[in-house]
């Protein structure tokens, strides 16, 4: 009885439960190229969606590159930025120094939709391209439907 009476109860709440997880960027910066590569295939393979609502900068533009576009999308706070890929600042001693290898690394992840926007942006430099939500961003990534 008690076995019965316990499932009555656990079941409708399991079946209330999102089916999947969801990454919610608000306030990334970026960070190691390598540790973004392996934190979107993860979530690329637990099949996870992601919402950009906020600031995704940097590394954490290699989303565009890892995860499908059709499990990605963009609210009206969205901002995504691109620059150079340079040295870890604490081994240049505070100089920027930005490498083409990493850069070339970057670019071949990222799909063609963004190939294009940063070529027609003029190419990749060391200042930060920033792409806010609207018309420009959406030829990348959908806006967010209103269930996400």
């Amino acid at each position: 009885m008690r076995i019965t009476l316990l499932a009555l109860i656990l079941i409708p709440l399991m079946a209330a439960s999102p089916a999947r997880a969801v990454l919610h960027i608000t306030r990334d910066h970026g960070g190691y190229v390598e540790e973004y590569k392996a934190k979107y295939a993860r979530i690329r393979d637990s099949h996870e969606r992601v919402i950009i609502d906020g600031i995704c900068n940097s590394a954490c533009t290699l989303v565009f590159g890892i995860v499908p576009l059709n499990k990605i999308c963009v609210t009206p706070r969205a901002s995504v930025g691109f620059h150079q890929a340079y040295y870890d600042k604490a081994f240049t001693f505070g100089i920027k120094v930005t490498s083409a290898e990493g850069t070339s690394d970057l670019m071949s992840y990222y799909p063609d939709t963004v190939k294009d926007w940063i070529r027609r942006n003029g190419g990749l430099t060391t200042e930060m391209k920033k792409i806010k939500n609207g018309a420009e961003l959406w030829k990348i990534v959908d806006p967010c439907p209103e269930e996400w």
